[in-house]
């Protein structure tokens, strides 16, 4: 076994190359219509302010993310604008301003967009945000406080949840596309 592995170098390569070869080529196109679409009565999204099914909707501008916590059990069906406001907020712009010096952001203060296009953008710069401090992560170092359960995680073990979170939620955005297009 190669005892000198560059741990940074074969965390950024899973993750991009789920990235590249998998979701962003999944999300080209993506209309407005399928960001909100709702495939069950009840489902979580991103709503217009004092329109959402959740009491304890988040959200800093005209748009809300539906939320409650804890959360029900069974969880709830989340469209892909829900879904994608999970990965910019809570999988990479938390950890980002957390670890990496990136601006604050939360669910309570976020700008969730009511649109593809601006969701697919802050997607973007905070999937690229990450990849960029990872580059930079002493991957053996523990997390600290910032992170809850990971606290005495080195970086690498967090480094990887969050590649699951990226692979598992891109597979469900990809699964949503498809069902839209069969409906």
């Amino acid at each position: 076994m190669d005892t000198n592995l560059d741990w940074t170098a074969q965390v950024i390569e899973q993750a991009d190359w789920h990235w590249t070869n998998q979701l962003r080529p999944r999300l080209e196109g993506l209309t407005d219509e399928e960001y909100l679409w709702e495939p069950v009565a009840g489902a979580w999204s991103v709503r217009p302010r004092g329109t959402s099914v959740t009491r304890m909707a988040a959200g800093g501008g005209d748009f809300v993310i539906d939320y409650e916590f804890p959360a029900p059990d069974p969880a709830p069906v989340t469209t892909i604008a829900w879904r994608i406001g999970h990965l910019v907020v809570g999988v990479f712009g938390m950890r980002v301003a957390g670890h990496f010096g990136g601006p604050p952001v939360d669910y309570k203060t976020h700008n969730f967009p009511g649109d593809a296009a601006t969701a697919l953008a802050q997607l973007d710069a905070n999937y690229q945000a990450w990849i960029d401090g990872l580059r930079t992560a002493d991957m053996a170092k523990a997390v600290g406080a910032v992170e809850g359960p990971y606290f005495d995680q080195p970086m690498a073990t967090l480094a990887l949840h969050l590649n699951r979170e990226l692979i598992h939620h891109g597979a469900e955005i990809a699964l949503l596309r498809d069902l839209y297009r069969w409906r």
